[in-house]
């Protein structure tokens, strides 16, 4: 398993990513960011007049809204520090959201499962590999066997002599 527990190789080469811990790093990567940028937008928020973000949770409900496109439009940054971390966990929050999403439907509808595809592939050649090196040591001694016969069939008998 490699260090970061993100995967681990397996026999064959083949990377088989940890799905699960990828999941939790990215949930807390999301909360996380989350949190940060709806304080940010809190500070920067609170204390304009006309800004609809009253509260922490105005805040956070804004960036909930914007990570995941939604946007009700209940609550706007009119700051432009409010708009920059309501731009930047727009494109953060899509893509770790995207990302999430890509996992789960890979991993419960199977779309294209490379890996599994890839290890029975790599399991085949190798059992076609160990069967031609088997067939090949059996002609090997089979050559020697041919060519032992072929020699006693020449060497003269004591009949011939």
């Amino acid at each position: 398993m490699e260090k970061s527990q993100l995967y681990r190789v397996d026999d064959f080469g083949v990377k088989n990513y940890n799905y699960g811990f990828i999941a939790l790093l990215s949930f807390a990567l999301f909360a996380l960011i989350n949190i940060s940028l709806g304080y940010l937008t809190f500070m920067a928020e609170t204390n304009v007049e006309g800004s609809p973000v009253k509260t922490y949770s105005d805040a956070f409900w804004l960036m909930l809204m914007s990570s995941t496109t939604i946007g009700f439009g209940d609550v706007y940054p009119i700051t432009l520090i409010g708009r920059l971390t309501v731009f930047v966990m727009f494109i953060l929050g899509v893509g770790i959201l995207g990302g999430a999403g890509a996992i789960f439907a890979n991993k419960i509808f199977g779309f294209a499962d490379t890996n599994i595809k890839n290890r029975e592939l790599r399991m085949q050649n190798f059992q076609i590999i160990r069967q031609n090196d088997r067939t090949y040591t059996k002609l090997l001694e089979l050559e020697e066997k041919m060519a032992s016969l072929l020699r006693d069939a020449h060497k003269p008998t004591d009949i011939d002599k």
